[in-house]
């Protein structure tokens, strides 16, 4: 079974890593042909200023008193240049932003991975195609720029890594940094004779990275007075660069500047996914060769933007992100970064037509070049008569299409030119997608052949070894044939030989080959089959598919909920009748009524809004007192029982509720810490760190009695939720864990109803690792419930404490008790913690619903396991790669969190048996039950 378990895991991770295969594979390729505009171009030098994590809204609109809170950046919109919307793509994190931005593409998501700072591929961008590049600002975002870059022609000077700190004092100081550094560089050019003749060239571009807004809204959220504060302090300080970039160079009027952010902002302060606050940021351009404002009666626009920042009268052009990078690059004539798929707004340039032609021309150019060589080299590695061609771009097409252009120049029909160079653009981004996504049907039915097996299998062996479906059947034991096997290593090897000839990568051989021993092992238990199928026809046939259905609406309630929380509450519900519906009602009365009060409880919390969107410390301290004042009651009734209660327990017991009184100390006065800005006072951090270094092996030093152990774990991990917590989140776990303890008692009680086993005090059951295999029984329909109760309430330990299937669901601030100095991973880390926290409660209740009806976890698992997995298969159906971005975002997260649910579980089970068998004493030789 250790065996079927550790393969298990392997297949789970394989089908948990294929979806980056099918579906978040580079887009990169490489061998193309830098194109440039023949033509001389309107600017020598370009400025770019990215104001980190700055919102359209909160910088066009008005505030309260009708005034702009970048009075410079909106008299440049009316007086001096133009302006529109960039819209950004998922994830809406700095470093895809700045890539888009500068390189032209949308991030490779594997870049995740290195928390977004370092280049997973090489890739081209308008810095490395520039003459010189300097660039102030954050060390997240500079060096991935200069590490890609080709030489030494990119100059990076940033700031120390510790002043990112959500809890400092003034983070607009960031901001501050950048300008003064700026200035002072130019004023040491002055005196340095070699700098003073690189800054004076051509082809030359200055970036200012301001990391101060996005700091300050996760910290104080964007409808804070910092936030908007901060974005005072940028237009200041945009004002001061421009006016100082004129002076220095002779109001030559070869300087353009652009002003622009990588991503925007949720009200809650977060960002990652695809809500329209986060996607929408600002683009305003003035300078060399950018059009002037162009006043209009009426625009037509899907939203109501322009009424609301009163611009309506100025012409709005709004650009994709990565088209930002080719507006760059024909402003200072580079080449177009050769990965680069944005698409030249010309609306933007004030040139002449022939300019704008010959650009849109260059554009179009560089992007069928990428289009050919991913064509090309998809083509070398299919077999000839497999190999289908993209149709709507054919070679011939290309050619016609490309000589028209050149004719229409020629012949001065320039506007006919920028029509026919955006068709082919259009034309070479779909063909790029489709050679992209050109396996993904094949990875894709491998996936699936290979999921609906596992199934399969598991649930044959769920019941051929864990049930009586089939004990009565009558069985001829056949001797086994070598035909089967022979058959599946011949259909192995005709796999792999298909795949080596193809030379594809050593994945696909894993996709390919791994559905060939799964449905070896389905099939080598053929005679299980047809007993069950016999089996089954002695069953009413109402019966079963009245089971069948019931089955059914039980997962398609689960799936429903990962898109609408309230199914959850439909579901507990449901729950909270049950009872009333068997004859547990007549049997156990108060055990009904609470679990029905308790069910009704915890089905509020999926109604709530999302975490962290009203924070409210008040809740988080009324939390802890009910912790404190439930362990009150606890102890009291225990210490009652003599016979079962040391003094070392109750110091155990001590211990924890002191824990919990430490932990709302550290969350109220780290609140007031930083509402006066004055950082993460370092007592709190080492009590945070230290509360949650020990909440893992104090519950081992209580009894092994199931209720002492269960309400132990529950203070210890109480006590690192509440430093955790920001709201009314704080009060789940203990709301949860009540119903954890009711189902216990609950399950109890149907087994003692059906007759199977007699009920016994849980104070008086011990969790013990060895236990006797002799008193487990055989799987009964009803332990099909108890399966899916589990992975319900595994759901609703994820969805109902406010998370959504979404980046931008977590909040920040939920670890300032930890850290507030930005660091991608430990953050990520902590509020994974969070996230697992009541996981842990559910799979530790378990084990007491396993021991106390007496079930083996193993069989019961095994039924957890197929029910995760059909889900994990739906799931795999409804991802998508078309709509709008938030819809692909959720659609592919939905996967990913039901399969690292999957995974989850089997070290979450490991973790549960840890935390419910094993015993150590505060003082003597240490006991163990495991032995």
């Amino acid at each position: 079974m250790l065996l079927f378990f550790t393969l298990g895991l392997l297949i789970h991770f394989v089908f948990f890593a294929s979806i980056f295969d099918i579906y978040f594979t580079s887009p990169l390729v490489h061998g193309m042909t830098p194109q440039f505009t023949p033509l001389p171009p309107p600017a020598r030098r370009l400025v770019l200023f990215v104001a980190d994590g700055l919102r359209a809204d909160t910088l066009y609109e008005l505030d309260e008193n009708g005034t702009s809170r970048a009075p410079f950046i909106r008299n440049i919109i009316m007086h001096e240049g133009s302006w529109g919307i960039s819209h950004t793509r998922v994830p809406t994190e700095s470093r895809p932003g700045h890539v888009a931005l500068i390189a032209g593409f949308y991030e490779d998501v594997s870049a995740v991975a290195k928390g977004w700072k370092e280049n997973p591929v090489e890739f081209d961008s308008l810095f490395n195609e520039s003459k010189y590049t300097w660039s102030w600002g954050s060390p997240d975002i500079l060096p991935m720029f200069a590490k890609g870059a080709s030489g030494d022609h990119v100059y990076t000077y940033s700031y120390d890594a510790k002043r990112e700190d959500f809890g400092a004092q003034d983070a607009t100081k960031l901001d501050t940094w950048v300008f003064d550094n700026v200035k002072d560089f130019f004023h040491h050019a002055r005196n340095n004779q070699s700098l003073f003749s690189k800054i004076n060239e051509e082809k030359i571009v200055f970036f200012l990275h301001l990391l101060g807004i996005d700091t300050n809204g996760h910290a104080h959220r964007p409808s804070s007075r910092d936030y908007k504060d901060n974005i005072k302090k940028v237009d200041d300080g945009v004002k001061e660069i421009v006016s100082m970039f004129n002076h220095f160079y002779g109001n030559d009027g070869k300087t353009t500047f652009i002003f622009t952010s990588d991503h925007g902002m949720t009200d809650w302060g977060s960002h990652g996914a695809g809500h329209p606050s986060e996607t929408l940021t600002p683009l305003v351009t003035w300078g060399a060769g950018i059009n002037y404002p162009q006043r209009v009666s009426a625009q037509q626009f899907d939203d109501s933007f322009l009424k609301e920042w009163r611009l309506e009268n100025w012409k709005r052009l709004d650009v994709n992100q990565a088209d930002i990078a080719p507006l760059m690059t024909s402003l200072i004539g580079v080449p177009f970064p050769l990965n680069s798929v944005g698409i030249l707004p010309v609306d933007y340039l004030n040139n002449t037509d022939l300019f704008k032609a010959e650009s849109m021309f260059t554009n179009a150019v560089q992007i069928l070049e990428q289009f050919k060589v991913k064509m090309t080299q998809k083509k070398e590695v299919t077999l000839p008569f497999l190999f289908t061609p993209f149709k709507l771009l054919s070679d011939s097409k290309q050619f016609n299409i490309l000589r028209k252009a050149r004719s229409y120049i020629k012949h001065r029909k320039f506007d006919e030119v920028v029509s026919l160079c955006k068709e082919l653009i259009h034309l070479a981004l779909k063909g790029l997608s489709y050679y992209h996504t050109y396996d993904r049907f094949f990875l894709g039915i491998n996936v699936v052949i290979g999921f609906v097996g596992w199934i399969s299998y598991a649930s044959l062996l769920i019941i051929k070894s864990h049930s009586n479906l089939i004990k009565g059947v009558s069985k001829e034991v056949k001797k086994p044939s070598h035909l089967l096997p022979c058959s599946f290593v011949a259909i192995g090897i005709l796999v792999a030989f298909f795949l080596l000839i193809q030379a594809c990568p050593w994945t696909y051989y894993v996709y390919g080959l791994l559905p060939v021993p799964i449905w070896y092992a389905v099939l080598r238990e053929f005679q299980v089959v047809q007993d069950l199928v016999t089996s089954l026809l002695t069953y009413p046939l109402s019966h079963f598919v009245g089971y069948l259905l019931v089955f059914t609406l039980g997962i398609e309630v689960l799936v429903l909920s990962f898109f609408y929380r309230y199914m959850l509450t439909a579901g507990l519900t449901a729950f909270a009748v049950w009872p009333f519906l068997t004859r547990l009602w007549t049997r156990a009365k108060v055990t009904s009524l609470s679990w029905a009060f308790f069910s009704v409880l915890l089905a509020v919390f999926p109604l709530m809004p999302v975490v962290g969107r009203k924070p409210d410390i008040s809740l988080v301290m009324g939390a802890g007192l009910l912790v404190l004042l439930l362990s009150l009651c606890v102890v009291t009734s225990l210490m009652k029982r003599k016979d079962s209660f040391r003094k070392e327990e109750l110091l155990v017991h001590l211990l924890q509720v002191l824990s919990t009184v430490l932990s709302m100390y550290v969350v109220y006065s780290t609140q007031s810490s930083l509402l006066r800005k004055q950082g993460l006072p370092l007592m709190n951090q080492i009590i945070s760190w230290a509360t949650l270094a020990s909440s893992l092996f104090v519950p081992l030093l209580s009894s092994p009695a199931v209720f002492q152990r269960l309400f132990s774990i529950l203070l210890s991990l109480m006590s690192t939720y509440l430093l955790l917590s920001t709201g009314y989140e704080a009060v789940f776990p203990l709301v949860l864990s009540c119903l954890m303890f009711v189902w216990i008692n609950i399950e109890q009680e149907t087994l003692q109803q059906s007759g199977v086993c007699c009920k016994q005090k849980l104070t008086s059951i011990q969790f013990s690792y060895n236990t006797d295999i002799t008193q487990f029984r055989q799987l009964y329909l009803d332990d099909i419930r108890r399966a899916f109760f589990l992975v319900f309430f595994l759901v609703t330990a994820f969805f109902g404490t406010g998370n959504i299937a979404s980046i931008n669901s977590f909040d920040l601030a939920s670890v300032y008790c930890f850290l507030t100095v930005f660091s991608p991973f430990m953050m990520g880390a902590l509020m994974m913690w969070k996230i697992l926290i009541p996981f842990v409660l559910v799979m530790c209740a378990f084990e007491a619903v396993q021991l106390t009806t007496q079930l083996s976890s193993k069989s019961l698992f095994l039924i957890v396991l197929v029910i995760s997995d059909i889900m994990a298969l739906h799931f795999f159906f409804l991802v998508k790669d078309y709509g709008s971005w938030l819809d692909i975002g959720t659609s592919i997260s939905h996967y990913v969190i039901v399969m690292s649910m999957t995974i989850f579980l089997v070290f979450l089970n490991g973790l549960a048996q840890l935390l419910t068998t094993k015993k150590l004493r505060l003082c003597g030789k240490p006991k163990s039950h495991f032995m």
